[in-house]
């Protein structure tokens, strides 16, 4: 009985790291590629010459950037 008593609290508490863990490291990935990915990309499309398709992804993830971060 106290065997499985432990092994739910252990699948509880663990589990609840374990969600925790996933939610931190979307939470910092997220980051980065905003920060340092993002940015090398636009730069390198205009630099191969896809003005035309870097300057309006600037333009909505600006818009984006701006209006849509409430959280």
């Amino acid at each position: 009985m106290l065997t499985i008593l432990f092994l739910i609290f252990l699948f509880g508490i663990f589990g609840k790291l374990f969600f925790f863990g996933i939610r931190a490291a979307w939470g910092i990935s997220k980051f980065v590629l905003m920060v340092v990915f993002f940015p090398v990309i636009l730069i390198g499309m205009l630099i191969v010459g896809l003005v035309k398709l870097a300057f309006p992804l600037l333009l909505i993830f600006g818009v984006i950037a701006m209006f849509g971060a409430d959280r």
